[in-house]
């Protein structure tokens, strides 16, 4: 590998230890519909997000809300010390990906058929905080 590549490399591998990531796949709901909820919260205050999710009727958004979970006891993993109240974390980035499609037929009238295709999809969930990191450390 050359020194270029060697650099981009760790730069990429010091940028990850940072980053606080949940991911959800292969969930058996259409990317359309799942994308409706995540539009909701895209952006939001982790509480809020979770109160969204909480009382919002959709089917999606239970799945959300567990992996919104999942991706907050990552951030507490590396960040023993700070309260989450302190932190300010709020979804940074959310995306939905088509998944795997399962191909059917059903049948029609006059001897024909139709395609059904049943749609699942793939969740990814990055949350951060809006309090600097060098804020975090003068206060510990």
């Amino acid at each position: 590998m050359g020194a270029r590549k060697r650099i981009r490399a760790e730069k990429i591998k010091e940028a990850k230890k940072t980053e606080y990531v949940a991911a959800l796949r292969n969930v058996p709901t259409s990317p359309r519909k799942m994308r409706l909820v995540t539009d909701m919260i895209r952006g939001k205050e982790v509480n809020l997000a979770l109160d969204m999710l909480k009382f919002s009727s959709k089917e999606a958004s239970r799945r959300l809300e567990k992996l919104l979970l999942s991706a907050i006891a990552n951030w507490k993993d590396k960040n023993e010390n700070v309260r989450i109240e302190d932190a300010n974390l709020y979804v940074k980035e959310i995306a939905v990906d088509s998944g795997r499609m399962l191909k059917r037929l059903r049948p029609a009238p006059q001897g024909r058929a139709h395609r059904i295709r049943k749609r699942s999809n793939h969740v990814t969930l990055h949350v951060d905080s809006r309090v600097s990191n060098d804020n975090q450390e003068t206060k510990s």
